[in-house]
């Protein structure tokens, strides 16, 4: 497995849960990149290959947050970078894992979008918003041209997960907590393990005749 990320330390420290974990398979190493650089992701992928042989699964998750402030307001450096990371970002990761899947003969992608992917939210911003709209577009784009070819390519839209991204927000602001929760239907914010085993689903043969699918996992949440 190989954990790709701008921050070093929380790569290799990923890595070494990996490592210490109870699975089959905990083989692990770190490549730092900015999937945002179009060399680097190159490098990523070419490393990867390098390392195990092929490329048979990838998991798009790198992403940018976006703001609250309207259309018009937004600062434009702000609303780049958020494309240049979540949309442009995804796509060449998947540039790059195609051309190794192909080589293959099979593979799965997963990437990540949002149920802001689904829905507008004043809260998420529109650059996050259509970045993640992109997503869910690239995704069944994709998903169609290299049906044939064996390589099945699906989303996951996260609803509000209990990261460190959210609880430095409510830190800032405790009642955000609450009324995060409140509007909850199963009154409780996810968690990342439960993102994470829907993306496991989607990369494994369980999910075989999956592809192009935008996988919620929100707690019911845009079902209201």
């Amino acid at each position: 497995m190989v954990i790709a990320d701008v921050d070093p330390k929380g790569g290799e420290e990923t890595v070494r849960l990996i490592k210490e974990g109870d699975g089959a398979s905990r083989d692990a190493i770190f490549i730092a990149a900015d999937i945002s650089q179009p060399r680097e992701v190159e490098a990523l992928i070419a490393k990867a290959v390098a390392t195990w042989g092929r490329l048979d699964y990838a998991h798009n998750n790198a992403g940018a947050e976006g703001t609250g402030v309207t259309t018009h307001l937004y600062p434009e450096d702000q609303w780049r970078h958020i494309i240049e990371v979540n949309l442009i970002g995804t796509w060449l990761c998947m540039k790059h894992e195609i051309q190794q899947m192909l080589r293959g003969g099979q593979g799965a992608i997963v990437n990540t979008a949002s149920i802001a992917g689904l829905v507008a939210s004043p809260a998420s911003g529109s650059a996050y918003t259509a970045s993640k709209h992109g997503i869910l577009g690239l995704t069944k784009s994709a998903a169609l041209e290299y049906a044939q070819a064996g390589i099945r390519v699906n989303a996951v839209c996260p609803g509000v997960i209990n990261t460190p991204m959210v609880e430095r927000h409510i830190n800032r602001r405790p009642e955000l907590g609450e009324r995060l929760v409140a509007a909850e239907p199963v009154g409780r914010l996810g968690t990342a393990e439960e993102v994470a085993a829907a993306v496991v689903w989607l990369c494994s043969d369980a999910a075989s005749f999956v592809t192009g699918h935008p996988l919620v996992v929100d707690g019911g949440f845009i079902a209201q």
